[in-house]
């Protein structure tokens, strides 16, 4: 509250109100919220109406305006709803939330012995249930890893392993791994081990053991992780450790990043078994921590991430693999751009506990540079969390009560992204946490790890609140991991992993992955069958789509743009379409399409259309109708078509021009109906003389009949059909109705099973079929259950009579009541009824009555008496009536204590001439007090004034003076309140100017600067450049009342600059331009001067400048030079020097001596001392490489920018073609990538191209490159060989080398008996003459570095024939044709026919082979290609037949209407959707071809069909056409006379 304000300030209001919490017994439970108030409300909490208090398990929270109530480890019992209240002086406010605490899943009970094992859970016929899951395992390389999983189902699911989503025999040999059936003794369930042996580093990563069986598919995942054992440690700590890489062989690639950026290395590797990798940095092993990533990406490549670059990261990154066949390195050079605004003092790492804090500061170069906080990515904005100071140059961060998830990177950015970078450690339970968030693609892995202090500690996994199941979660040691295989969209969410009351949460989120929808069918074609059919075929798209799928099949009728669903089919094939399948008689044309789950594919349009005409024919008949006398009787069919048709009742035909009507008057009522195909005939309010009538309907090609049987009807309940619930308010009329199915049918009344009685409060009546009891004026006792019961059938009606609602009259708003102590207390609450009960509560509870408190009831007055208070009677009252309550805040004070405000001393500021109000509140309001200033008592007058208002008390002063600063006091009795008045002058404010005042002098004139302020006697201060100016005879400060100057009388150059007005709390700004004469150089008259120096050497450059005391500005090649000890300026009288007591050839340059007017130029040229070869300092020796192998050559030169010429054997190098050519400063090098045998010899590095210039020569040999095996070029090869023919194996090497061994079965073979091996250049073979079974097995042919497997068996050929025959294929011209055979063995040979001649391949004709199938392709059929394909293989043979159907030629661009004038050209113009032979198209007249006449031309181009008119003459109008054998267009010629 401010005292001089006089108001109470604003009371609690919440900005966030707690949301509801579900939580699995034993979790944390938090509600938080946000309450603001004036003054700051003091808030608690609440259950059941009882404040909590502070407990091991319960705690409270408050950071400014936000609270929040934490719950460890929670129960059951702490299930219900939590109330936030927040109070202060000015009132109240609340806000509720339940806590819902879920009971944890039931663990699985141990099977219990019995002679026969019991089923497991998940076993009943299902889907498979994991009775076990794989755990997660941290182990080192070279140990063995056994990872186990149970599974139960009905049928017994099939159980396999995967790693990383790919089958165990894609990764590993089948050496690397065994995978072991569980036995049926080891319990109940199918499960299946996976044994690693030697674990290698590849072999990190998750595994997913999958159980399928006919009902579904489960699935539960581990992950593994392989370290490096640590190696021994050096004996001396000092050494530095020995590069664990071997020395790169060529020069590593160049990789720049600006600071503060990330840099992102990555290498692919490729090798079996699977290499591992390894990252090294300057010859170091490189461990992953905050700032370096390392992890694989879903494209194999293995990834190296530095996040924001600093300097000190700069190096050589080498990324080594290798495995037990070699190893191989890729290496990158990373330089960091520095900017050139960097902080004078960056941030540096720091350590926190957590529930701490943590302090990062750093320096910036200037005071007023803006600055920002990041967290990694995420901008941190100031609030009580963290708080950001800023001193001076000075930036500092605070951290406060630090959690796990605060351990990162954190940033502070100045402008232009200049970064610098620091880590925050926060030591706590949890020593890794989880990363922000994490995307996963639906379908794969996602892993979370989680690093402890302490080992064997359990932690809990949720995800949005809910705890995740324990299949999912695997611990050891200090690790944790939660793995969640083959993750969903559900599987989103927030995942937390908490310890205690340490936690850590990332967010998890899965990406969906984008599907293809399937390709669109292939060969659709369309066959007109017989009458009114129309026979449509296709094949399946290629690839065939990965999901089930259907194809749909739509139609749309000639001249319609609509095309309409026929119905839709599974399998690929023909379907013929009916005429029925139409709504009416048209042409239809068809088109097909692929739909899927992912979507549906582009619509293939059918060829051509089809007549069809519907045929009716009854898909649902008429039915006999029994009804009830009265009852309306309909009758119905479903036709397949929409046609007319006829009714007819007992054999007479009814009007069908009519929709109703009568048989004959006074006789049965019908209405005819149709809807689509469905027919319908109602005959309405039928009478039992009705009953046997006979129905009938009829249309072409469809006749039926139905009878009409009529019974006599029972009473039944037409409504209500269901139990009516009625709620009434006393003395309102109630009418329950019943209408029964037959009129004047009699019911009887009851009510809660007792009949009811007629009387003036109850009336029953009868009117007709409705049956009605009245309540004239419902009373509350009214209320039951009445029923209406007649011949066994009941409706029932719930009627609920209520009093009406209660209201409170007064009080409508919150009541503050104060009271000392034995002072009676009267709350008082009115109500809109007399009778209406209420109740009092007290502090949530109850209030009963008691000597201490009575209750009265005074007609609608309701009373709560306190007779004589006490201090513990305070609290919160409430009167309940109804669902209305009214408030009481009832605070009772020990009369020790007569002042209820203020409890401390107050402070007050005010300006002069302000209102002030000092109050105070007493405990009574007939209380009376002193007030005193400074010791005596205030006398009231105009300026100052008493006031007095129920219990409060004020001191006013209107309008404040100086004098009135003082100690107030407002005393009673022994009680005094005590205010202190700061009264102080208003701020002065500069009237003129009110902006920035520029003003341009001359060199002598007086200047003026004038500044009027809004006081006159506040005092002023001038600066000039930031400097207070002093007073003397080239400045005056002048004053005259309110108006302030200042004058320099005769003003220099020098005075130029910014002055400031400075009044305290307002300032005025003046920029001063003084110009002086021109400054000029005078010596040497030349303004461009050429001059040579030798190097090294004293080089000075002088000029002479007038006035003397010019200032000048040295510059070299455009940049200022600053003074050093190797560059010297100097200045005597008017000369001006630049001396270099050294000058080396870097030098030499273009340098300009500027004044302010003019400037002259040196162009300083140094002779240079010839270039010379500084490393190496010796010849090198000879450099022998493999090939393949990178070579690089450097030499190092004693001049940087000296060209050089580099020669191979004497010719000159050119770079491309796999050699490269740098120069690095004074470095030169060269590069081969790859080493060729034509890269060997001698290269020399010539410094110029001058005759006797200096140069460096190196030797280079490239070794024989390996021998490899070329051909088969797979590992392994199956051969089949027939008893008694020749085995002959052949390999092809690379090139011609030393002889290959063979071995059969691991031993080798020698050139012996059936057994010969002959070498021819690079081709070895092993020929086995007269092979016999004993010949069968595995043949190794091992090169020298390469190596190839045979397996051979020995067996008698297979009987060929044909396993599948050809199918008849009809196309259309210009269409392809394939025909397709499936043969056994799968690699017989087959002859293929046509028309009885043997086919070969060629442009037209395309043969093919695929396993057993054998396929031959026709390319663009023709006509002339109609007839017999026949495949001959073995002694069988097949056939089928080729038709060629013309295709029809139909015109894309129709002919239209010409115009012309006699004498004009015309054309006339179609395009047709084909090439057409000559003669297809003929133009004609009327009708008729065209006749002979040379003035007509027709022309054809392609597509185009021309029709040229030359000379047009009237006799030359009508209509002209153009038609094909399948399509027809015409126009009209109009000729003008001209």
């Amino acid at each position: 509250m401010k005292a001089s304000s006089g108001d109470q300030g604003s009371p609690p209001c919440f900005l966030r109100f707690p949301r509801p919490v579900r939580v699995v017994s034993g979790a944390e439970a938090e509600l938080k919220c946000v309450v603001l108030g004036e003054p700051p409300p003091v808030v608690v909490w609440e259950k059941g109406g009882q404040q909590l208090a502070a407990s091991e398990r319960l705690s409270f929270l408050a950071d400014g305006a936000e609270h929040g109530l934490l719950l460890s480890t929670a129960l059951p019992t702490d299930a219900g709803v939590y109330v936030c209240r927040a109070r202060n002086a000015a009132g109240e406010a609340y806000a509720a939330a339940a806590v819902t605490v879920l009971e944890p899943p039931a663990s699985e009970p141990e099977p219990q012995p019995a002679e026969r094992p019991l089923p497991p859970p998940g076993s009943g016929e299902g889907a498979p249930v994991f009775l076990t899951g794989p755990r997660s395992q941290w182990v080192l390389r070279g140990a063995e890893v056994v990872l186990t999983c149970r599974a139960g189902g009905l049928p017994e699911p099939t159980l396999y392993w995967e790693k990383d989503g790919m089958a165990l025999d894609e990764v590993w040999d089948s050496s690397h791994f065994a995978l072991e059936p569980g036995r049926a003794e080891e319990g109940p369930g199918a499960s299946l081990a996976l044994r690693i042996l030697a674990a290698r580093l590849p072999d990190s990563g998750v595994y997913v053991c999958h159980a399928r069986n006919a009902h579904g598919h489960a699935q539960a995942g581990a992950l593994l992780q392989v370290h490096q054992p640590p190696e021994n440690p050096p004996s001396d700590p000092d050494e530095a450790p020995a590069p664990v890489v071997e020395p790169l062989k060529c020069a590593p690639k160049t990789f720049w990043v600006n600071e503060g950026k990330h840099a992102k290395f990555r290498c692919y590797v490729m090798g079996k078994p699977e290499p591992e990798i390894e990252w090294h940095w300057e010859g170091r092993p490189l461990l992953p921590d905050r700032r370096r990533l390392m992890y694989r990406d879903r494209d194999g490549g293995f990834v190296l991430k530095v996040l924001y670059c600093q300097a000190k990261d700069r190096g050589l990154y080498v990324c080594a693999a290798r495995n037990s066949a070699g190893q191989t390195l890729s290496a990158v050079q990373l330089h960091v751009k520095e900017p050139r605004l960097r902080f004078t003092r960056p941030l540096q790492d720091v350590e926190g506990r957590e529930h701490g804090i943590a302090v990062l500061e750093c320096k910036v170069p200037n005071s007023r540079i803006p600055t920002a906080w990041f967290r990694e990515d995420q901008r941190l904005l100031p609030c009580r969390k963290y708080e950001q100071i800023e001193e001076g140059t000075v930036r500092r961060l605070i951290i406060h009560r630090l959690k796990a998830d605060d351990d990162g990177v954190y940033l502070c950015e100045m402008r232009g992204r200049v970064r610098t970078v620091a880590n925050v450690t926060v030591k706590g339970p949890i020593l890794k946490r989880l990363p922000r968030k994490l995307d996963v693609l639906e379908g794969e892995n996602a892993v979370l790890l989680v690093e402890t202090l302490e080992a064997g500690v359990e932690g809990r996994w949720s995800r949005d609140g809910e705890e995740l199941p324990v299949i999912c979660q695997s611990s050891s040691g200090h690790m944790h991991a939660l793995v969640l295989p083959g993750v969903t969209r559900e599987d989103a969410g927030e995942v937390t992993f908490s310890l205690g009351n340490s936690r850590t949460t990332t967010l998890l989120r899965v990406k969906c992955v984008k599907h293809s929808p399937p390709g669109p069918p292939l060969s659709a074609e369309m066959f007109k069958g017989h009458k009114n059919t129309v026979l449509l075929t296709w094949k399946p798209p290629d690839p065939a789509p990965e999901t089930p799928f259907i194809y749909r099949l739509e139609r749309q009728e000639v001249g319609s743009e609509d095309w309409i669903q026929c119905f839709s089919i599974e399998k690929a094939g023909a379907v013929e379409v009916p005429g029925d399948c139409v709504p009416s008689e048209g042409d239809y044309r068809f088109r097909i399409c692929t739909v899927s789950g992912h979507g549906r594919s582009p619509h293939v349009v059918f060829h051509g259309s089809a007549h069809l005409v519907p045929t009716a024919r009854l898909v649902a008949g008429l039915e006999d109708v029994q009804v009830y006398d009265g009852e309306d009787a309909v009758f119905s069919l479903d036709l397949s078509t929409i046609i007319q048709g006829t009714w007819f009742l007992n054999g007479e035909e009814l009007k069908s021009n009519e929709p109703e009507g009568q048989v004959e008057p006074g006789a049965l009522r019908y209405r005819m109906e149709q809807k689509g195909l469905q027919h319908r005939l109602i005959l309405h309010a039928v009478k039992h003389q009705d009953s046997g009538a006979l129905i009938g309907f009829s249309c072409p090609g469809v006749q039926d009949s139905a009878a009409l049987t009529i019974q006599e009807s029972p009473v039944h309940i037409v409504s209500p059909q269901d139990k009516v619930s009625l709620t009434f308010t006393t003395s309102d009329r109630v009418v329950l109705t019943c209408e029964l199915s037959r009129v004047d049918f009699p019911a009887t009344w009851y009510k809660d099973g007792q009949k009811v009685e007629e009387s003036e409060l109850l009336v029953v009546k009868m009117d007709g079929r409705k049956h009605r009891l009245i309540l004239p004026e419902a009373k509350v006792q009214d209320s039951g259950e009445f029923e209406c019961r007649t011949e066994g059938v009941s409706a029932f009606f719930g009627v609920t009579v209520q009093d009406p609602p209660v209201h409170i009259v007064e009080p409508r708003e919150h009541v503050f009541v104060h009271a000392i102590t034995s002072e009676c207390v009267m709350l008082a609450c009115e109500v809109d009824r007399e009778d209406a009960p209420v109740c009092w509560y007290k502090d949530g509870q109850e209030v009963e009555e008691s000597d201490f408190v009575v209750l009265e009831n005074e007609g609608p007055h309701r009373r709560l008496v306190l007779p004589a208070t006490q201090p513990s009677d305070g609290g919160e009252f409430q009167c309940v009536a109804g669902d209305e309550r009214a408030y009481f805040t009832v605070t009772i004070t020990d009369v020790s204590s007569w002042i209820v405000y203020p409890s401390g001393k107050v402070y007050v500021a005010a300006v002069r001439l302000e209102r002030v109000v000092l109050t105070c509140e007493l405990c009574r309001p007939w209380a009376e007090v002193r007030w005193t200033k400074d010791g005596e008592e205030v006398v009231e007058s105009p300026a100052l004034l008493l006031q007095k208002e129920d219990t409060v008390r004020r001191l006013v002063l209107p309008s404040v003076q100086l004098e009135d600063s003082g100690e107030y006091l407002c005393e009673i009795d022994d009680e005094s309140a005590s205010f202190t008045l700061t009264v102080t002058e208003p701020p002065v404010r500069i009237i003129y100017p009110r902006d920035e005042v520029t003003l341009i002098a001359v060199t002598l004139e007086c200047v003026v600067l004038m500044c009027e302020l809004s006081r006159e006697d506040a005092p002023v201060r001038w600066y000039k450049d930031g400097l207070e100016v002093e007073e003397s005879e080239a400045l005056v400060l002048e004053r005259d009342g309110p108006r302030c100057r200042l004058v320099l009388p005769a003003a220099q150059p020098e005075d130029g600059g910014e002055f400031v007005c400075d009044a305290g709390d307002d300032s005025a700004f003046f920029t001063v331009t003084v110009t002086a004469p021109p400054e000029r150089i005078v010596h040497p008259a030349a303004r461009s001067l050429d001059l040579h120096f030798g190097a090294p050497g004293r080089v000075e450059l002088r000029c002479e400048v007038a006035p003397a005391g010019s200032q000048v500005r040295w510059y070299k090649d455009g940049l200022e030079v600053e003074a050093s000890d190797a560059l010297q300026l100097g200045a005597e009288g008017p000369t001006r020097t630049l001396t270099l007591p050294h000058a080396q050839p870097e030098d030499a340059g273009e340098y300009v001596c500027e004044t302010r007017d003019e400037a002259i130029t040196f162009n300083v040229i140094l002779a240079e001392p010839p270039v010379q070869f500084l490393a190496p300092e010796t010849t090198p020796s000879l450099l022998c490489v493999a090939p393949g192998e990178p070579v690089v050559l450097s030499c190092e030169l004693s001049r940087a920018g000296a060209p050089v010429v580099w020669s191979h054997n004497g010719r000159p190098v050119q770079e491309g073609e796999g050699l490269e050519l740098h120069a690095e400063g004074p470095r030169r090098v060269l590069c081969i990538q790859a080493a060729g045998l034509a890269h060997a010899g001698l290269y020399t590095c010539q410094s110029g191209a001058a005759p006797g210039a200096p140069s460096l020569s190196f030797t280079v040999q490239v070794a024989e490159p390996p021998v490899r095996v070329v051909a088969p070029e797979a590992a392994q090869t199956r051969v089949r060989s027939t008893p008694g023919g020749d085995l002959e194996l052949v390999v092809h090497l690379s090139g011609p080398g030393g002889p290959v061994r063979w071995y059969k079965d691991g031993e080798r073979l020698a050139s012996q008996g059936r057994v010969q091996l002959e070498q021819a250049g690079a081709r070895q073979v092993l020929r086995v003459q007269g092979a016999r079974s004993g010949d069968a097995g595995e043949y190794l042919c091992d090169a020298p570095q390469d190596s190839r497997i045979f397996l051979v068996s020995v067996e008698e050929p297979l009987p060929v024939k044909l396993v599948s025959e050809l199918t008849p294929l009809t196309v259309h011209e210009g269409d392809d044709a394939t025909f397709r055979c499936k043969v056994s063995p799968p690699d017989a040979d087959v002859t293929w026919l046509r028309n009885g001649a043997v086919v070969t391949p060629g442009p037209q004709v395309e043969m093919a082979q695929n396993g057993s199938s054998r396929i031959l392709t026709l390319r663009g059929c023709q006509l002339g290609d109609a007839g017999t394909v026949t495949v001959r293989a073995g002694s069988t043979t097949t056939s089928a037949r080729l038709h060629v159907r013309e295709t029809e030629l139909l015109f894309l661009r129709r002919l239209q209407d010409v115009r012309a004038e006699e004498g004009q050209d015309v054309c006339l113009e179609v395009e047709t959707g084909r090439v057409g032979a000559a003669g297809a198209v003929r133009w004609v007249r009327g009708g008729q071809p065209l006749p002979h006449d040379s003035r007509l031309s027709m022309a054809q181009d392609g597509h185009i069909h021309r029709l040229y008119i030359h000379g047009v003459i009237l006799a030359d109008q009508g209509t002209y056409g153009c038609e094909s054998h399948h399509d027809r267009t015409l126009a009209r010629l109009s000729v003008r006379r001209s």
